[in-house]
């Protein structure tokens, strides 16, 4: 790598890491960019932070998840994030953004404890590469540190790519490279049979008895099962009917429940559901096999 690639990779820890440097050409902050006004109060308050902070370093930032799917759950779900930066960034500006994200935590706003994002550098974003995966995240269970993007960005960067929302920078297509239907269900395999399986290893998992959860983990594993039969990522709602009808109709009514958990006060019995996680795990090896 050259030195023209490493300056723009890495913001070192002096002057260009100052939240007061002059800030030219910084993309515009768009119109309201959800449905959700307390939503779009959080943002507009996250954005102009941002940029105070990072200034020209600042390309995008970017809704996906629930949001951009279409399948946003004021009840349950996170605003979904990514901050593309010019360079990786480090020393006081991790700093500053770390102080950033306590103040929105306190502000009061209504969902401004439901961040969850990463900044990720463009270089870094365009294509996922296990060697540089290692960005400033920040989540609803963890606090703001630097976390591993592991493949599973791989299913992110598609659905940033095909329908992120832009809150301010260029189209999201312009910053990442097409994802193959391929690649997606590599990735979605690894994750079921890397995080999944490890997850319904030994014991029943306690994280997984609450009704919530078990919903999560059940449209999840149709997510994954739709994603591996068609090479392509749907909203939850939309795989789950979607395995309705192509899956066994052993299953209908479990996916069903979990559609519906809000309304259902039956016992937390993880039996079913954890059934439906081993069945898609043993139809991941499947269709690894070859």
């Amino acid at each position: 790598m050259g030195k023209a690639a490493e300056d723009e990779d890495h913001v070192s820890s002096g002057m260009l890491d100052s939240p007061t440097m002059p800030t030219p050409d910084l993309p515009p902050i768009g119109p309201s960019p959800t449905p959700y006004p307390d939503v779009n109060a959080v943002l507009q308050l996250l954005v102009e932070q941002v940029r105070a902070i990072l200034g020209a370093d600042l390309v995008g930032l970017y809704l996906y998840g629930s949001l951009s799917s279409g399948d946003f759950d004021p009840v349950s779900s996170d605003i979904d994030f990514v901050v593309v930066t010019r360079r990786a960034l480090s020393g006081d500006t991790l700093v500053a953004l770390r102080a950033m994200h306590a103040r929105i935590a306190a502000s009061g706003l209504p969902w401004a404890t439901k961040l969850e994002g990463s900044y990720i550098p463009r270089t870094a974003l365009r294509r996922h590469d296990p060697a540089n995966a290692h960005h400033p995240s920040i989540g609803v269970d963890w606090d703001f540190g630097i976390g591993l993007h592991g493949s599973d960005w791989v299913i992110q960067r598609h659905i940033i790519r095909e329908q992120g929302v832009v809150v301010c920078g260029p189209p999201p297509q312009m910053l990442i490279d097409p994802v193959t239907p391929d690649a997606l269900r590599g990735s979605v395999i690894d994750l079921v049979l890397d995080f999944w399986a490890a997850q319904v290893q030994g014991p029943e998992p306690e994280w997984l008895r609450p009704r919530d959860y078990q919903a999560f983990a059940i449209l999840t594993m149709c997510r994954a099962l739709y994603a591996v039969e068609r090479g392509e990522i749907a909203s939850k709602p939309v795989a789950a009917a979607w395995a309705s009808a192509a899956l066994d109709r052993r299953w209908s009514s479990l996916i069903e429940r979990a559609l519906a958990w809000r309304h259902d006060t039956r016992p937390d019995d993880m039996t079913d559901m954890l059934h439906f996680v081993h069945y898609t795990i043993e139809r991941c090896r499947q269709a690894q096999a070859p």
